[in-house]
């Protein structure tokens, strides 16, 4: 599984975002009793854990797969609260412990809650360490869209490829770029249609991390549309609440942007239908988007249509294509040899330092010394060892 790790800048944003943790403390003041058993998945540098123990929480787990659980412990020595957080360094889907939790706290996604293994996360701890009656923190995510009018957001991406000083044909290059999504900020006033809700991720109940469905809107006013502003409202506990979208105090988040193959001119009363799925696929999302303008006269005439993935956005290479076709013989390379004979060698017998040495000798063109064999057979320790 590939994860996203933040660097510590990243987490400075989340934590200098006072929209974002004013309502995750508030939530947690809510929740935490004298004695409460709480549950951090992805603590980060440890300060909602740290703040359970403030409140009250007789033992908290706080888990992390990133090495910035180290400075989480660090700030829990600092705050008076070692005793009391036990911190795991791994994923939560490869824990095992027998407590249950009565506070469940996380906050894995993206620009969205649809980001990475957040929804299978979620769902497993849910299953194993929740209390009966305890408590999830968010409880549920509605993610909402809009039809948007953004020519300077859309000119960043495709003017580089439609006007470039060389006087070359990059057109190639555009039609990918316009299969990505983006990260962006939108004002009220760029939304073309009233907000409508796409999916309701109520972690209570919810399985499946995929989610599908088709947004139909009519058209506020004469104007030029460029995508799909996508948002999300999240709802931590009774009353306490915050989002990303348009015209709400600015997140660290923002919203993401499904542009369009071209912009469409666009009336008043004119209907426009998108569906969108995303699908969980390997370690993120997949996303396609099929757009459906109706003409005013006729409104079931579908007068422009587009049809964008992810997919269409990929640089494939043949030979890439090839060796993942099913007809395809694999052989392994010199590189997947090497790492197959170093995690052979991890058998719980030799250290390190053996192993490079042992490794060097075997791949001497790739290893000048044992000492740069140890660097190589570190990161795969750090990686799969235990």
């Amino acid at each position: 599984m590939i994860t996203h790790f933040y660097n510590l800048a990243g987490y400075a944003g989340l934590i200098a975002d006072r929209v974002r943790t004013d309502a995750y403390a508030q939530a947690l003041r809510g929740a935490i009793r004298p004695g409460s058993v709480v549950l951090e998945i992805g603590t980060g540098p440890g300060i909602f854990a740290v703040l359970a123990c403030q409140l009250g929480a007789g033992r908290v787990i706080a888990i992390e797969a990133s090495p910035v659980i180290q400075l989480a412990r660090d700030v829990a020595a600092a705050n008076h609260c070692t005793e009391r957080i036990e911190f795991i360094e791994d994923l939560s889907t490869n824990v095992n412990f027998p407590i249950r939790a009565d506070v469940i706290v996380s906050d894995l996604h993206g620009v969205l809650p649809l980001f990475e293994h957040h929804i299978p996360s979620i769902v497993d701890a849910r299953r194993r360490f929740l209390a009966p009656g305890g408590m999830l923190i968010p409880r549920k995510e509605v993610i909402w869209a809009a039809v948007v009018e953004a020519p300077d957001r859309y000119g960043k991406i495709v003017d580089p490829w439609e006007h470039n000083g060389l006087g070359q044909d990059l057109g190639a290059a555009r039609k990918l770029v316009v299969n990505e999504i983006l990260k962006a900020r939108f004002t009220p006033a760029q939304m073309l249609t009233e907000p409508l809700v796409w999916a309701t991720l109520d972690y209570s109940t919810m399985e499946s991390p995929d989610v599908q469905g088709e947004l139909c809107w009519s058209i506020q006013r004469d104007a030029t549309g460029h995508g799909i502003a996508v948002w999300f409202e999240s709802e931590l506990a009774d009353g306490v609440h915050f989002s990303n979208a348009p015209g709400e105090p600015e997140t660290i988040y923002a919203c993401m942007f499904f542009p369009w193959l071209n912009p469409v001119p666009l009336a008043a009363g004119q209907r426009v239908r998108v569906d969108l799925l995303a699908k969980l696929l390997g370690s993120d999302y997949f996303w396609r988007w099929t757009t459906k303008v109706g003409s005013m006269e006729s409104p079931e005439k579908i007068i422009t249509q587009f049809d964008q993935s992810q997919l269409h956005g990929s640089i494939l290479s043949p030979a890439a294509l090839h060796r993942g076709a099913s007809t395809f013989v694999p052989q392994i390379s010199e590189k997947g040899r090497m790492q197959q004979r170093t995690l052979e060698l991890m058998d719980g017998s030799a250290p390190l330092e053996e192993i490079a040495k042992r490794l060097a000798a075997e791949f001497p063109l790739r290893f000048t010394c044992w000492q740069q064999a140890l660097s190589y057979a570190g990161e795969l320790s750090r990686e799969y060892s235990r």
